[in-house]
């Protein structure tokens, strides 16, 4: 019986072994299945078109003796700016505070030697900054002039920018793909070989990037008082990656 049981468990071993090999097999040769051959390319596109809004950052900054003060007179000074800019034709959906600080001011003394004074409390100052979407950029001009005017002496920038960028956006797409099928054509054209179909693309990026440049039929439009800005124009880049087949 001992003989028997023996044989047995001999038999099943070398049954498991044969097939874990059995299995092996098929790993083995997928692993050394030779790789297709590919090319992989980088494909840029780029449509500019004129900006249709521009984005203000609008700051009143007010000193005070208490903060009451100073908060008084920037509120004053802001509600003034508010009006014109509504009055201006800039609906309340394109007005937002993006920045409201009060800040104690102090003095220093010069101490004497090396004698080291405390600072003196000597007022305090109200900062608000207000974000303005201009639609008009006919009006960009003399809305500047004229919030400078009633009480606007801080600026955060401008930025021009487009509504709906959308087709832009496809534009520059559509020649960074037709771009991207070129280079894959030259590169292989040079090699002797012909490629197949496109086995996987991929978007990478987009940007728009400002290129400043005054248009004419915006600078005769400004106002003799109003502030010259130029518009230009908006570069919106696209870049993708491409990958074909390569035929034998």
């Amino acid at each position: 019986m001992l003989r028997v049981g023996f044989s047995r468990a001999l038999a099943a071993t070398a049954l498991a072994a044969a097939l874990t090999a059995a299995a092996a097999v098929p790993v083995l040769a997928q692993e050394t299945r030779p790789r297709e051959p590919v090319i992989t390319v980088t494909g840029e596109g780029r449509a500019d078109v004129a900006p249709d809004m521009a984005v203000v950052d609008l700051g009143v900054v007010k000193d005070g003796k208490t903060a009451r003060e100073a908060l008084d007179a920037n509120n004053a000074a802001m509600a003034e700016v508010m009006k014109a800019l509504k009055d201006a034709g800039i609906a309340e959906r394109d007005l937002q505070t993006s920045g409201f600080v009060i800040n104690p001011q102090y003095q220093f003394p010069q101490g004497d030697g090396n004698e080291n004074k405390p600072p003196v409390l000597v007022g305090f100052q109200v900062s608000n900054m207000l974000s303005v979407r201009i639609r008009d950029l006919a009006k960009l001009g003399t809305i500047l002039d004229q919030t400078v005017t009633l009480g606007v002496n801080q600026s955060g920038g401008i930025r021009f920018t487009n509504d709906k960028p959308e087709a832009a956006i496809s534009e520059a797409r559509k020649k960074a793909v037709e771009d991207g099928i070129a280079r894959a054509r030259e590169l292989t054209s040079a090699a002797g070989i012909d490629i197949g179909k496109v086995l996987e693309i991929s978007e990478t990026s987009y940007r728009a990037q400002p290129m400043p440049m005054m248009r004419a039929a915006m600078a005769k439009d400004f106002a003799p008082e109003a502030v010259p800005v130029a518009a230009g124009e908006n570069s919106y880049s696209v870049t993708v990656t491409m990958t074909f087949e390569l035929k034998n």
